[in-house]
């Protein structure tokens, strides 16, 4: 398996380490770059800058190729071979050729020669240092000192001029490096991390054999996307990309723990639990989370007991042991929706903004905040059976009967409260103003299946059988192609997005329409295996839009792929 640096990052399994292909920027040469992805306002991360060097040290192009286990630099006069043989160490080698690391220093960056083959480079930017060693050949540092910082850091290795190649070693660490006293082979580098992504693709759900390529490059991006549990991460995580998009955000990380599951239920289960593992004591969890710091300004919507409900279906890994950790935070997450969003006191919760949706600019916040919108009071209904559930699971009867009171009331007030002239409506609370728009995220409430009357279901169903409507031949735009707020690449008012899919795929199977959901997950698969794993996709044409190398739409197609297509 092949891939484009401009698209899917190289890295590895549970490493901030990446390497990419960048555009020109203000600020950046476009070019092959060493990056890290330690969360923070540094946008893409850029640490080096990688060019070729012929004989006499000037930068030759060079193409590249990428696989799982290594980039390889070709010139006219030689190659490179890039490895990350470990979490935190970049290993090179060069035949015919030399490597310039061009390092982009900021304030108080600085480098100096910790050995007699060593130099460690400190970023402030990237609150790291890199260990720069060389293995085989020689290093040519140039490092102009300019009052508190390096002005500039440039390494130049060069081939030994015995043997014609070059080794060497970068290693990222964040307060002492310890010396090795052996290095590993370069062959048996590549050859370990090889093994490791291939016992992965073995672990990865199944798809039939017309999409096997789109599921080696799913696989990949899934298992590279994930960082170890480091500062702010009490527990390994799959960051939703590797490109900008460093971070795990709190409705993403369902996805990818369903994808998980069933081949992967310890660490599914670290994807679900790490947002509660960071619960303030309201019951709030953070809108995102970093290695670095957490976001408290939004939120996103509660989605946690749908997920939780569709794994303990697909496991037996969820015991009582599971049951006991979740249910207390989860049951302190829902209670917050009720005590803290309901702000005209209706029993109906509210997003104050289009973010806590995750839908971020959805046409049903159009007539401005905040909106009480039919998908969240779908969601809560879901959550509290469940925890109706786990707490008759762990002998909590009283608890039990109060979840499903719960549940009953706010169905009916939903229904109630949303079902105006055969569809569902969003609103401003308070006011009850009807937003204006043809947004997906009103047909979200299919998700209770036969919960709703049949009338209701029925007009949803039709709804979203609509070719002229909300469905094209790759899948349901998230907002109608006839809305004169539909857009192309209008992020939540148009794109078709994996998330939404995913919800809507398994509603409509949940309200009995099979082949409806089947007809969707087909269209959207063959989409993917198309176009790759973006971000989300123009409706109509299905290319590829923003972050083209997305976890959640990686862990969605094999999830479709394997329970809707074969």
């Amino acid at each position: 398996m092949n891939f484009d640096l401009n698209v899917v990052p190289f890295s590895r399994r549970e490493s901030f380490l990446a390497i990419s292909l960048l555009p020109e920027a203000s600020d950046r040469q476009q070019g092959l770059y060493l990056r890290t992805v330690r969360g923070g306002d540094d946008k893409f991360g850029e640490a080096f800058l990688i060019e070729m060097l012929d004989e006499g040290r000037n930068p030759v192009p060079f193409t590249t190729e990428a696989s799982p286990e290594l980039v390889r630099l070709e010139t006219p006069a030689g190659y490179a071979e890039i490895c990350i043989s470990d979490c935190r160490t970049f290993r090179f080698r060069t035949s015919g050729c030399g490597i310039r690391l061009t390092f982009r220093t900021a304030a108080y960056d600085y480098a100096y020669q910790d050995a007699a083959d060593s130099w460690e480079v400190n970023s402030f930017t990237h609150e790291c240092r890199f260990m720069l060693t060389t293995l085989v050949g020689g290093l040519q540092m140039e490092v102009p000192w300019d009052k508190i910082k390096s002005s500039r850091v440039i390494a130049e290795f060069a081939p030994d001029a015995n043997v014609g190649t070059a080794e060497f070693a970068v290693e990222e660490f964040r307060t002492v490096w310890e010396p090795r006293a052996s290095w590993e082979s370069f062959d048996e580098s590549v050859k370990q991390v090889k093994a490791e992504f291939a016992e992965w693709l073995t672990r990865t759900l199944p798809v039939p054999d017309r999409f096997q390529e789109s599921r080696e490059l799913a696989a990949y991006i899934t298992w590279s996307c994930i960082v170890p549990a480091e500062g702010c991460l009490t527990r390994p995580a799959m960051y939703m990309s590797k490109n900008w998009m460093t971070n795990i955000w709190s409705w993403d990380h369902c996805f990818n723990a369903m994808a998980l599951i069933r081949h992967h239920p310890k660490l599914a289960w670290d994807q679900f639990m790490i947002f509660f593992d960071r619960q303030d004591e309201s019951g709030l969890i953070p809108d995102f989370v970093n290695d670095k710091y957490e976001l408290w300004n939004c939120n996103k919507p509660p989605i946690h007991g749908w997920t939780l409900a569709w794994m303990m279906a697909r496991t037996d890994y969820i015991q009582e042991e599971q049951l006991r950790e979740v249910y207390g935070p989860l049951s302190k997450w829902t209670r917050w929706w009720f005590r803290y969003r309901d702000g005209d006191g209706d029993g109906i919760p509210q997003y104050n903004h289009g973010n806590d949706s995750g839908w971020d600019n959805s046409t049903a916040f159009n007539n401005g905040i905040p909106v009480e919108s039919p998908d969240l009071a779908a969601f809560l209904i879901l959550q509290t059976e469940l925890l109706a559930e786990i707490a008759e699971r762990l002998g909590n009867t009283e608890e039990t009967a109060e979840w499903l009171q719960l549940a009953k009331n706010t169905l009916e007030k939903m229904i109630n409260h949303f079902w105006k002239d055969g569809r569902f409506t969003a609103c401003r609370s308070g006011t009850h103003e009807t937003s204006d728009g043809d947004s997906l995220l009103l047909f979200v409430p299919i998700l209770l299946g036969k919960r709703l009357p049949e009338s209701i279901r029925t007009a949803l169903l039709e709804g979203l059988r609509d070719e002229g409507r909300f469905l094209t031949s790759n899948g349901w735009a998230t907002e109608s192609v006839n809305s004169p707020y539909y857009l192309p690449d209008g992020y939540w008012r148009g794109p078709i997005w994996a998330p939404s899919t995913m919800l809507l795929v398994e509603g409509v199977a949940a309200a009995g329409d099979q082949e409806l959901a089947k007809q969707v997950a087909r269209r959207f698969c063959t989409m993917l295996d198309r176009s790759g794993m973006a971000e989300n996709f123009d409706a109509l044409t299905g290319e590829g839009l923003r972050d083209r190398a997305f976890t959640w739409t990686s862990s969605v197609f094999l999830i479709l792929g394997n329970e809707y297509t074969t």
